[in-house]
């Protein structure tokens, strides 16, 4: 793999002397738990661009143990899919797909496709691979009669940034499989698919909730069509699995107005304060500064409330000790879903401001910050200095970076901040 360095695993005596089962052994379990913290890391809220890149230098060199050891590494490495880990998995399909032998290729698919978490770890492995070497697959992914063979080609094409045709596109909009079409309609947001946002629009009243949503993602990221913003607005209110990411993009197309209108009915009328802290930083005017300060106080939102400060003003909570103990007594409710839990473990990497030092912090740097405007990490929104954000942000400042980006120029695919760190350094 072009832009990380190959490992040396074996020595000459190493190999005579039968070590290297062992040591290809180590690989073969240190790889999946190295590529969790890597998958973990990419939502991560105090991860940057250079972390992820150390982290991903650690995949790599256990990937590459597993094929200096050639037939062994694989023989290993097949024997442990068995588990159907999906770091496993990810390790077992880079080695598939990059050697290209058919019967390789076949088991890792036959395991990959078994969960939605294998069948993302599939996707994840076909993004680790360069371009030129993870393509062929793609195509022969896209062109697959089953949909969840079709569904992992059209993310990992979405994730190359490679257009499938039109007519594997629209076979994938009829499809009867709502995974498939869902994550289609995922893409056409992801490629800047602007010509395609019609069809996809159409699906804004789908009774299956996640063609739902993706279909009101995608049509917010390309247009500002109401009807899609309104239908995001909806699912954030319902306070759902998808509730937090469609505040954040439905609140980047509202009108300041229409925005403001709408945080006072999240809190007052709806009590979703969180929904409506996460979405006051995606709003991104000073204006919600105060009620973000003032919802630090509360142990429940203080820690989300301080990333939707820091995601408008720049301030880093801890960097600048502007962080302190963390209160007695938090009460968490258990998370109830998938990504809930995920949201919860991201939340617990996030420092807790203190509103006081928080507060004393905004009175000496309010007067930089104007009414009206739209922020992000301290500068007002405009292609560079999100091209910035993208160089020097938090993972999840970054993913905000990109969003914003790809609405200020449509029909440019999405930045992916999920790629392999030395890619978007080259990129960037």
């Amino acid at each position: 793999m072009s832009g990380i360095a190959r490992y040396e695993t074996f020595t000459t005596a190493e190999i005579s002397s039968g070590k290297i089962e062992e040591v290809v052994a180590l690989h073969a379990g240190d790889a999946p738990f190295v590529w969790a913290q890597r998958d973990a890391a990419v939502r991560a809220p105090h991860f940057k661009i250079k972390d992820l890149a150390k982290l991903d230098e650690r995949v790599e060199a256990h990937i590459d143990g597993l094929r200096v050891g050639g037939d062994t590494g694989w023989e290993i490495v097949k024997t442990a899919l068995e588990e159907g880990k999906p770091g496993m998995v990810f390790a077992a399909a880079v080695l598939a797909f990059e050697g290209g032998e058919a019967a390789k290729v076949q088991v890792v698919l036959d395991v990959g496709t078994a969960t939605p978490a294998t069948a993302r770890a599939l996707v994840s492995a076909l993004g680790w691979l360069d371009a030129e070497v993870a393509s062929p697959h793609i195509r022969a992914l896209l062109n697959a009669s089953e949909p969840v063979l079709r569904r992992v080609g059209i993310a990992a094409a979405a994730a190359h940034r490679l257009y499938p045709r039109a007519d594997i596109l629209q076979a994938a909009f009829a499809s009867d499989d709502p995974l498939l079409k869902a994550r289609t309609f995922r893409a056409v947001g992801e490629l800047g698919l602007v010509g395609l946002q019609q069809t996809v629009r159409a699906n804004l009243r789908s009774e299956d909730p996640l063609c739902r949503f993706w279909a009101g993602w995608s049509t917010t990221l390309l247009t500002e069509h109401e009807a899609a913003v309104a239908c995001l607005q909806n699912i954030a209110e319902g306070g759902g699995p998808f509730s937090e990411r469609a505040a954040q993009m439905a609140m980047r197309r509202l009108a300041p107005n229409d925005a403001k209108a709408w945080l006072k009915k999240l809190v007052k009328d709806l009590g979703q304060k969180r929904i409506a802290v996460i979405a006051a930083g995606a709003f991104a005017d000073p204006e919600v500064v105060p009620f973000l300060i003032d919802q630090m106080k509360v142990p429940k939102l203080a820690r989300v409330a301080g990333e939707s400060f820091s995601l408008i003003s720049g301030a880093d909570i801890a960097y600048e000790d502007l962080d302190g103990e963390p209160p007695e007594d938090v009460e968490v409710a258990p998370p109830e879903t998938p990504e809930a839990e995920a949201a919860l473990e991201a939340d617990l990497s996030l420092p807790w401001p203190d509103p006081v030092l928080v507060q004393k912090w905004w009175n000496t740097r309010q007067g930089n910050f104007a009414k009206g405007t739209r922020y992000l990490l301290g500068q007002p929104i405009t292609p560079e200095s999100l091209r910035l954000a993208l160089k020097n942000g938090y993972q999840r400042q970054r993913a905000a970076a990109a969003l914003e980006l790809a609405i200020l120029k449509p029909g440019r695919p999405l930045f992916e901040v999920r790629a392999p760190g030395f890619r978007q350094q080259q990129l960037l």
